[in-house]
C-alpha cells in the first residue's frame, strides 16, 4: 500500500505530536509500506528525504522555531494525482492540513484525521475563554470532513461523540520500554543536578508554556519542599515561559530540550513526575514517566485515566483538584518506602505498550478506509 501522511509538525521538533507522528511513519515503513510524507520545511533544511514533499511555512505565534504550513491545495492536488496514495492521514488541523483535506476529497481518496490538540482548552489558558465553543465548532467541521477521525483514550472518544464529531475511532499509544527503563537512572546526572544520593528529584518534562498549567506544579513543589528541603526540581523542556519561570525561580534546574537517551536517562533519574496539565488529548510523558519507574502525579484524564493508577502507580487526582494535586505531592515526596514500592509497578503499567502493535492497528484501520464501506467507523482494538 501507498499512504500520505500530512503534518504541520516533525522531528527534529520535540512535542508529543511531532514524535507521535514520525512513530507512525516509521511503523508503516517497517510492515512494508510506502510512506509519502508532505510537511513545512524546516529553517536550514535543504533537500527532503525521499517520499517526502516539503511545503512553505510560518512561525507559530508563542512557540520559537515550531511552524505552521501555508495553504497547499493546488499543490497537493497535483503532487498526488501523479502519485496517488491508497489513503492519507492528516495530524494536524492548520492551513496544511485544511488544503490536504479538500485536495484529498477532489481526488476521492479516503482520509483519517489526528486529534491530537485540544485548541478549545488553549484558548482559555491564553485568556480567551469566550472562544471555546468557536474552537470546538472550527474542529468538528474539520475532522467531520473525513472518513474517521483517530484519538488516543476512550474518554476522548466519548467527549467528541456527544460533540457531534462523527467516526470517531480510538487508536491506542505506545511507549518504547527500551528508550524509558529504571536501568537509565544516573548518578552522575543526579550529582550534576546538585543531589547527594538520598535527595529527592521532582521532574517535569515538556513545553513550559501557559496551557501546561505549571504555575500548579511549582506550587506543590514549594509545599513539599517543606518538608523535604534538600528537593531539586528538574525542567526539561523549553518554551514561550521558561524565561519568567527561571528568572522566578533561581533555585529550579534548567536542562533545555533532550532526545533519545539523554531524555531517557533524565526519567529514570528522577523520583517523581509532576504533571498538572489539564489541556492534554493524552500526554506521552506519562507513559514515559512510568516506563522509566518514575511514580507521577497527573490529573485524572487522558494517559494517566488509561494507565495510572491511584495509590499503585502515582496518584491520579479528580480534575479540576488543585489543592488533591498539591497533597498528592506532598504525600509521595514524603514517603520514601511508598515511592520505592511504586516503581516496579510504574514499569508494569505500561510494560505491554508495544509501538509494533500501534502500527498495526494504525495499518489495518487504513486499509478499511479504502474498502467500498469506509464511510462507516472502522474498529480497532
Amino acid at each position: 500500500m501507498r499512504y500520505g501522511i500530512v503534518t504541520e509538525t516533525y522531528p527534529p521538533e520535540v512535542n508529543g505530536v511531532a514524535l507521535t507522528v514520525q512513530g507512525l511513519e516509521h511503523g508503516l515503513r517497517q510492515r512494508g509500506h510506502e510512506v509519502a510524507m508532505v510537511r513545512p520545511r524546516h529553517d536550514g533544511e535543504a533537500e527532503p528525504a525521499v517520499d517526502t514533499l516539503l511545503v512553505r511555512g510560518a512561525a507559530l505565534p508563542r512557540y520559537p522555531g515550531l511552524k505552521f504550513g501555508l495553504p497547499a491545495t493546488r499543490l497537493l492536488h497535483n503532487h498526488w494525482r501523479q502519485a496517488r496514495p491508497d489513503a492519507i492521514y492528516v495530524a494536524t488541523e492548520g492551513p496544511l492540513g485544511w488544503s490536504a483535506l479538500r485536495a484529498a476529497r477532489r481526488l476521492g481518496i479516503p482520509v483519517a484525521t489526528g486529534f491530537h490538540t485540544r485548541f478549545d482548552d488553549y484558548v482559555r489558558s491564553y485568556g480567551a475563554p469566550w472562544l471555546e465553543g468557536t474552537a470546538l465548532r472550527w474542529m468538528r467541521h474539520f475532522h467531520n470532513g473525513a472518513q474517521a477521525t483517530l484519538v488516543p483514550t476512550r474518554e476522548l472518544q466519548a467527549f467528541l461523540q456527544t460533540q457531534r464529531f462523527r467516526n470517531v475511532v480510538r487508536l491506542p499509544r505506545a511507549v518504547d520500554t527500551v528508550a524509558f527503563h529504571p536501568g537509565h537512572r544516573d548518578e552522575t546526572l543526579r550529582r550534576e543536578w546538585g543531589l547527594d544520593p538520598h535527595a529527592l528529584a521532582v521532574i517535569h518534562v515538556g513545553r513550559i508554556a501557559a496551557e501546561k498549567n505549571l504555575p500548579l506544579a511549582v506550587r506543590a513543589f514549594r509545599e513539599l519542599q517543606r518538608v523535604r528541603p534538600e528537593a531539586r526540581f528538574v525542567w526539561v523542556g523549553d518554551g514561550p515561559a521558561r524565561e519568567a519561570l527561571q528568572r522566578e525561580n533561581p533555585d529550579f534546574v534548567f536542562r533545555g530540550i533532550k532526545r533519545g537517551g539523554a531524555l531517557g536517562r533524565h526519567f529514570a533519574s528522577a523520583d517523581l513526575f509532576l504533571f498538572p496539565s489539564r489541556s492534554e488529548t493524552f500526554g506521552n510523558v506519562t507513559l514515559e514517566a512510568l516506563a522509566s519507574g518514575v511514580p507521577v502525579v497527573a490529573f485524572d484524564y487522558g494517559a494517566a485515566r488509561e494507565f495510572l493508577r491511584d495509590g499503585i502507580h502515582g496518584a491520579a487526582v479528580a480534575v479540576p483538584d488543585d489543592a488533591g494535586f498539591i497533597a498528592a505531592a506532598l504525600r509521595l515526596a514524603s514517603d520514601d518506602a511508598l515511592r520505592t514500592q511504586m516503581r516496579p509497578a510504574c514499569r508494569e503499567a505500561v510494560a505491554a505498550l508495544r509501538p509494533t502493535q500501534v502500527a498495526d492497528a494504525f495499518d489495518r484501520l487504513l486499509q478499511s478506509l479504502t474498502r467500498s464501506d469506509s464511510h462507516a467507523a472502522p474498529t480497532v482494538p
